[in-house]
């Protein structure tokens, strides 16, 4: 039986996935959908192939989440999947309450893509990183960068930048420069602001390791 302690712990766990989704729903909803914010990583490769090839992102978007999730699982254990559902799940029904129940709440900053791009990234790098430090995914781009920080060692944030640049120097096939250099500013502000969460809370678990010794 769970004592009172892990049952806190596991409030306290998904709670932070919880509340990385709404964030990471209510910014994707509000700015991007508004502003027209291009995306890299999958979702920018569905639009890609959309474009070019004329493959629905339903199909591709499946096919790819699946494939993310499985190779995460093969690499980052089953503790990873349950994780990825859940936070998953989370992200799903809060862009659905935001998309039916609460409304568009933020102005459309579409005037200003700068700005948009700011906000854009902070939304999505406090959501995402709060998510991913709890070792969940809202999707296949979150598990694809999970994989590649564990197979290269390379730091979080940087595997995010990596595939999303990789992507938006694709995109910019057939998107204007102006758009793809304002969705440069998103990722670069997410990716920074998940390393930054990272490195917070990996500081805050070593002290708590070096107290208990």
């Amino acid at each position: 039986m769970y004592s009172k302690g892990r049952y806190l712990k596991k409030f306290k766990h998904y709670g932070i996935m919880m509340f990385g989704a709404f964030i990471l729903s209510f910014g994707l909803y509000n700015v991007h959908r508004q502003s027209q914010i291009t995306e890299g990583g999958v979702l920018g490769l569905q639009l890609f192939l959309k474009h070019w090839f004329d493959i629905s992102p339903s199909l591709s978007g499946l096919i790819m989440d699946l494939s993310c999730y499985t190779l995460g699982f093969s690499i980052l254990g089953h503790t990873f999947l349950k994780n990825a559902i859940v936070s998953s799940i989370f992200f799903s029904f809060f862009y659905w309450i935001n998309e039916n129940v609460i409304g568009i709440v933020l102005p459309d900053f579409g005037s200003n893509p700068i700005f948009a791009a700011i906000i854009g990234g902070i939304f999505v790098g406090v959501g995402v990183g709060l998510i991913v430090n709890e070792g969940g995914a809202s999707g296949g781009d979150d598990a694809l960068a999970l994989i590649i920080s564990k197979l290269t060692g390379q730091r979080l944030s940087r595997a995010y930048f990596f595939t999303d640049f990789v992507v938006l120097m694709l995109s910019v096939s057939y998107i204007p420069l102006a758009k793809i250099l304002c969705s440069l500013i998103t990722v670069s502000i997410s990716s920074f602001i998940i390393g930054k969460i990272e490195e917070c809370s990996k500081n805050t678990k070593e002290k708590l390791v070096s107290e208990e010794k």
